[in-house]
């Protein structure tokens, strides 16, 4: 076997907007529905996950919480814990190992830290739920048993737990993820006052809390200065990185496997569990696995902050935009970095003569913030695309409609051109196919029984990402077997799956004689499974390496190939060979080309370009959403009966997994416009619900049988023409339900979750 490093070529075709050739000889796989490749794995049992991972004289890791949102502790008794029985070890700031603070996102290009505090290094408390101990037991309910026993006492101080009093002080952040606070075009405020028609409102979404059904889980072990961890994560290689850091070693002594992870949502990076097993195993000289109860991870787990939003839009008779206004505040700890970005949304989805974009951060003592599937958008959209509704019955405009009149020819804030946008032809075919023009646009006109009913819709969208720092390694042998290597990860979207779909595409093998292997921080390269970016990252690095293997092929190959003198661009691949894309029948296998090259099979390993699209070009996904809802006079129950996700997001690889991915966004959107909330005791900063049990979300009852579509056409700029379908199916999705709901009882509802409560007393 051979390894082989070959640099990408700085521009792919795809990037430079032209067709991509090797899908013009495909197998049929892309565009198709395909069953996932680790689907037997998960059913049987045979997949194992981050807590089913057995070592040797393994302890068992249970974790105390702090109980004040800020001061620090005054006295911490452990001695009844450590006589339990079972009991090896309690870890306090007294006995912790020297520990650096994690490095948080975004403060260096692989830090997956949430916060900055540094965790058991001294008596120091900065919110309601901080790690005070760890106990290692021989059990867990030994461990969990032990914990029970722990007595702390606390020198209360002044902290912020009222949202009203952290806005008193809110202030803008430097950035929001990279892109400014605050956009100002013409004078918006002076625009909205002329403007002849306008909303000027304002909506709030509240916090809410991670709950993937895998708890979050951690199985490690030190071997000598080496860490191994099998992980639940959406990023190996950023946690590895960190790790490192905290413990001041190379980023090569640390090794995470993360093959299975049931869930992430955004929620599955790096947390406190992590480097608390670790020190505590470096302590006890034994492996952990500590796994967090469901209160756990609302104790230390981040989720998405509360919002408070402005948004006012002045226009014309005819509907057309003079200003867009929004604006507003989010909660953030001082500790941590990660700010809602709530506004993108209006930054990029219609034309108006006159912008005021500004985001605040009012900071408050809590959990540090972390991203929530579609971070910024899913609340972003329930603002802006109520406040449209809100005009559209103001100019008696069908929504639809006064959307598609201010469909912008370019990005309207950035000025730079669109990649690809249809959401106007998915508008048309989703309304269309929902039945929207049998909407009567006046509230509480239609009624069955003890039932308003009312339809909806809203524009989703979100952000097309590619991470940089992408690579990949393809060994391809001589019977025709290809595996690729690449530290990405597998949360239940079909990863796997549709890079093996692409992967079988592009090297023309059957789909059974590929192999992905993910999941692995010592794999070449890093991404991210976040930002709805992984499937076009991936596809980049993979692209890079074929080409890669390709142009070594064409060495090995040799003047007595019918191939000779062609170049890697005249290149495709089908049947198990390379061919000339112009003349098909001019091939050769890949057996018979390693065969005269003597190789049993061949390695290679490249890395993608940097993503110089994202600065060509504005690029997003899209969405029209449409839902009808039921809403009861009597107790103010609100019911989704039917919903439709019509989507705009390029070209769909994968139908099955695709088309589950809408779904479920879709499903988290109902849950966010009717249920979801984190409920704050503002006295001590302490989260009330930290259950599901009373932190609700969406069952089987609450979601009706949702339709989705697409438009498939192809984004000439991204790898494979994809674009990201992971988060969109979130955004819109409150904004619609929200509207259906006024369409249906007359009642306008700008604070999520839109509870029966909030109806009873308006309903007609």
């Amino acid at each position: 076997m051979s390894t082989t490093a070959v640099p990408t070529a700085p521009e792919n075709l795809l990037a430079e907007g032209q067709p991509d050739p090797v899908v013009k000889h495909n197998n049929g796989l892309i565009g198709s529905s395909v069953s996932r490749v680790d689907g037997r794995l998960k059913v049987t049992g045979a997949a194992r996950f981050a807590a089913e991972f057995p070592l040797p004289n393994m302890l068992y890791a249970s974790i105390a919480y702090s109980t004040i949102a800020e001061g620090r502790i005054t006295s911490l008794d452990t001695s009844a814990a450590e006589s339990a029985p079972g009991v090896a070890l309690v870890m306090t700031y007294r006995n912790a190992p020297r520990m650096k603070p994690m490095p948080p996102f975004f403060s260096a290009p692989k830090a997956a830290g949430p916060h900055t505090v540094a965790l058991l290094q001294d008596e120091t408390i900065h919110w309601n739920g901080e790690p005070i101990a760890v106990v290692l037991a021989d059990s867990q309910e030994q461990a969990d048993y032990a914990k029970s026993l722990i007595r702390a006492t606390y020198k209360v101080e002044p902290a912020v737990t009222v949202f009203e009093q952290a806005k008193a002080k809110a202030h803008a952040p430097e950035n929001i993820m990279g892109h400014p606070a605050k956009i100002e075009i013409g004078n918006a405020e002076e625009a909205l006052a002329a403007a002849p028609h306008k909303v000027d409102a304002v909506y709030r979404t509240p916090r809410h809390n991670h709950n993937p059904i895998e708890l979050h889980a951690v199985t490690l072990y030190w071997e000598g200065d080496q860490l191994h961890i099998h992980d639940a994560s959406q990023a190996v290689v950023q946690a590895a990185w960190t790790m490192a850091e905290v413990f001041g070693i190379e980023e090569k002594q640390v090794h995470i496997s993360s093959p299975f992870v049931g869930g992430g949502f955004g929620s599955k990076c790096l947390w406190d569990h992590h480097v608390l097993a670790a020190a505590a195993s470096k302590l006890s000289g034994r492996p952990v696995r500590a796994v967090l109860s469901r209160e756990g991870v609302y104790r230390i787990v981040g989720g998405r902050t509360a919002t408070e939003q402005r948004v006012a839009i002045g226009a014309q008779a005819d509907g057309r935009f003079d200003a867009i206004i929004h604006t507003g505040v989010s909660t953030l700890t001082r500790y941590s970095s990660l700010v809602e970005p709530f506004t993108f949304p209006a930054r990029h989805g219609y034309a108006a003569k006159n912008f005021k974009i500004a985001q605040e951060v009012a900071e408050m003592n809590m959990t540090a913030n972390t991203f929530m599937r579609a971070p910024g958008e899913s609340v972003g959209t329930f603002a802006l695309e109520s406040a449209i509704d809100e005009l559209a019955e103001q100019l008696a405009i069908d929504p639809v409609e006064l959307r598609i009149r201010n469909e912008p020819d370019k990005d309207p804030t950035h000025g730079t051109p669109f990649s690809c946008r249809n959401i106007v032809k998915a508008y048309r075919a989703g309304a269309e196919r929902f039945g929207w023009s049998h909407r009567n646009a006046k509230p509480a006109a239609r009624r069955e029984g003890e039932w308003f009913i009312g339809l909806g819709c809203a524009t989703a969208t979100y952000p097309y990402y590619r991470m940089p720092g992408g690579a990949a390694r393809i060994t391809l042998t001589h019977d025709g077997y290809a595996t690729i290597e690449v530290p990405a990860h597998e949360m239940g979207m079909g990863t796997s799956t549709t890079q093996s779909m692409i992967s079988a595409e592009r090297l023309g093998l059957p789909l059974e004689c590929i192999s992905v292997l993910y999941g692995e921080s010592n794999y070449p390269g890093a991404f991210l499974a976040g930002g709805s970016s992984q499937t076009a990252s991936i596809a980049a690095a993979f692209l890079a390496a074929h080409r890669a293997l390709v142009a070594q092929l064409l060495e090995l190959a040799g003047p007595k190939s019918p191939l000779a003198g062609l170049t890697v661009e005249q290149i495709g691949a089908r049947d198990g060979c390379l061919c000339d894309i112009k003349q098909p029948a001019r091939c050769e296998s890949y057996a018979s080309i390693l065969g005269r090259g003597g190789r049993e099979s061949i390695t290679v390993e490249a890395e993608a370009a940097p993503p110089a699209e994202l600065g060509m070009w504005s690029m997003h996904s899209w969405g029209a959403m449409f839902a009808e809802v039921r809403v009861n006079a009597i107790t103010g129950e609100t019911r989704v009966s039917r919903f439709l996700g019509s989507f705009d997001c390029g070209r769909i690889i994968n139908t099955k997994t695709a088309a589950s991915q809408f779904r479920g966004g879709i499903v988290m959107g109902i849950g966010l416009a009717l249920m979801e909330q984190t409920d704050y005791d503002e006295r001590n900063g302490r989260v009330m619900n930290p259950s599901l049990a009373e932190y609700h979300v969406p069952v089987h009852m609450d979601v009706p049988e949702i339709d989705v579509m697409w438009t498939n056409i192809p984004d000439p700029y991204t790898p494979m023409g994809a674009r990201g379908i992971g988060e969109i199916g979130i955004t819109g999705t409150g904004a619609a339900i929200a509207n259906a709901i006024y369409n249906a009882c007359g009642v306008r509802v700008r604070d999520l979750p839109i509870t029966p409560h909030k109806l009873l007393a308006e309903l007609p």
